[in-house]
């Protein structure tokens, strides 16, 4: 059985800004809570309520503290050992962490972050995701827009976020032919026009560049079923709509799903992605940002999230940059046991998919415009054992290069990101997997390019001008303002969980 991850704290009164269990993203089905999972909740627990007791705090609201998170690590280097650069100091004095760990310290630019506008996530009556068989309620405001600013702005140390699109095809005229705006185009969850909508909002609401967005368009979406071909008529349209009208800043693609009801996925290597990039070099957007790895939203075009096609298609558009979502973790169908599912092997480190990402660029040395990204890539690995992260994000780096490995955290549906970027400013690879595995240690120089400098090097965007006091950034005054009144981060993930069994 599903349950909410927030949920399910509620009704066993666990309030910890750091998943201890599996955490769905909605591609997954969640695995039960491993042993040392339990290890570590009860732990943190334990520790976070002795540490409250001894600060003379409520518990819930330490566990928001910068003191909560640093408990949290703390406990999480007991149960699997050394991963996470924290001493015990922090677990009580702010200022320890502050001056350790100072907010200014990165430009943080999260390029994979998602919302609803206020209805519910209702993947499963979406009719590319019936395959997955459940039936499970959704509660719309976890999702909602004012929930995604709140959580990605307020909530976190996020200076800009790209929103990033779920497969959907917008409807480009009613009844009578005329062309429908807005609202009317439909196009499912988030289609391009509502992220268009939301990036001009929160931008004027900034009175600077806040936010990008994407547009969803793919050769799949338009199609002649006469001919059984795409209909580049319609696609063409659409696409000078989502550039020149939405003012979009990448393509987001799902190779494995059919909005446009073909009977087929694509791949980014066959004739009609060759034909979309030609038709988008025109326009000026050379930057495709797919969906790989993380299958299971079709158990009949799954395969097609497998990144084997990232190579011809980067090999023959030099000029354009491919960003991996997920770098390509493969996760399987029911995944009871993460290793089997992932083929995770031990003796190199290796996991399903990702694995086809990293050979890619080991027969292609000089290939330079593929960027693996690590949302759902980096936290799913950490929660399940930082000895997985260590291996992931090792050979991320070691294969791609620091300076071509993207942040990204898939959410909100993971909830506030603040833990993730908190446990990546803290996190390391140990002496031993360096050793062994001929990985490296991580730098703070390092984790500048990869928490913001490569993409906003991708996104054309001014860095110096984003970190500049003056003019004071709108969204900071408000932050200022929520902080002021009392607003507290919810430590809550909404993604589903396997329910105690």
């Amino acid at each position: 059985m599903w349950i909410r991850k927030a949920a399910r704290d509620k009704k066993k009164g666990i309030d910890c800004p750091v998943p201890t269990q599996p955490v769905s993203n909605e591609e997954f089905i969640p695995r039960a809570q491993s042993t040392r999972q339990k290890q570590l909740e009860a732990l943190i627990g334990d520790m976070s309520q002795a540490n409250a007791q001894k600060l003379g705090m409520d518990r819930r609201a330490f566990m928001t503290t910068s003191m909560g998170l640093a408990t949290c690590w703390c406990a999480t280097n007991q149960v699997y050992g050394k991963s996470l650069d924290v001493e015990e100091a922090e677990m009580f004095e702010p200022a320890a962490t502050a001056e350790k760990f100072p907010k200014s310290d990165y430009f943080i630019m999260d390029v994979q972050a998602h919302f609803t506008n206020g209805f519910a996530l209702d993947f499963r009556n979406m009719e590319f995701m019936k395959n997955m068989g459940f039936n499970l309620k959704n509660d719309k405001d976890a999702y909602s827009y004012k929930n995604f600013v709140k959580e990605m702005f307020f909530d976190s140390e996020t200076d800009m976020i790209v929103i990033s699109g779920v497969p959907g095809r917008e409807k480009q005229r009613d009844a009578d032919g005329m062309t429908l705006e807005g609202k009317a185009r439909a196009g499912g969850i988030l289609p391009s026009w509502l992220m268009s909508e939301a990036k001009k909002e929160i931008n004027k609401l900034a009175g600077s560049t806040r936010a990008l967005s994407q547009g969803n368009l793919a050769p799949n979406h338009y199609w002649n079923k006469a001919t059984n071909s795409i209909d580049k008529q319609a696609t063409m349209e659409q696409m000078e709509r989502e550039v020149k009208l939405y003012g979009i800043d990448s393509w987001k693609w799902y190779c494995h799903t059919d909005p446009g009801q073909t009977g087929h996925g694509f791949q980014c290597d066959d004739d009609n992605a060759m034909w979309f990039y030609e038709q988008s070099r025109k326009l000026g957007i050379k930057l495709i940002s797919t969906h790989k790895g993380f299958s299971y939203q079709s158990r009949t075009l799954g395969h097609l999230a497998n990144p084997k096609d990232i190579e011809k298609a980067a090999l023959s558009n030099p000029d354009f940059n491919f960003v991996i979502y997920h770098s390509a973790l493969k996760h399987g169908p029911n995944e009871p046991d993460w290793r089997k599912a992932n083929e995770y092997d031990p003796t190199t480190g290796d996991f399903a998919w990702h694995n086809i990402l990293m050979d890619i660029k080991k027969r292609n040395p000089n290939m330079t415009n593929v960027y693996p990204e690590i949302g759902s890539f980096f936290a799913p690995l950490f929660i399940e054992d930082p000895i997985f992260a260590m291996h992931g994000m090792g050979k991320n780096i070691k294969t791609y290069g620091v300076d071509h490995v993207i942040w990204g955290t898939d959410c909100l549906w993971w909830g506030s990101p603040q833990w993730c970027i908190d446990a990546f400013k803290r996190f390391q690879i140990s002496d031993e997997m360096c050793e062994k595995f001929g990985y490296s240690k991580l730098t703070k120089a390092d984790k500048a390019k990869i928490f913001g400098l490569n993409a906003a090097g991708l996104y054309k965007v001014d860095v110096k001008k984003k970190r500049t006091p003056l003019p004071v950034d709108a969204l900071d005054k408000l932050k200022v303002a929520y902080e002021a009144s009392g607003g507290q981060r919810e430590n809550s993930a909404y993604g589903w969980v396997r329910a105690d069994d």
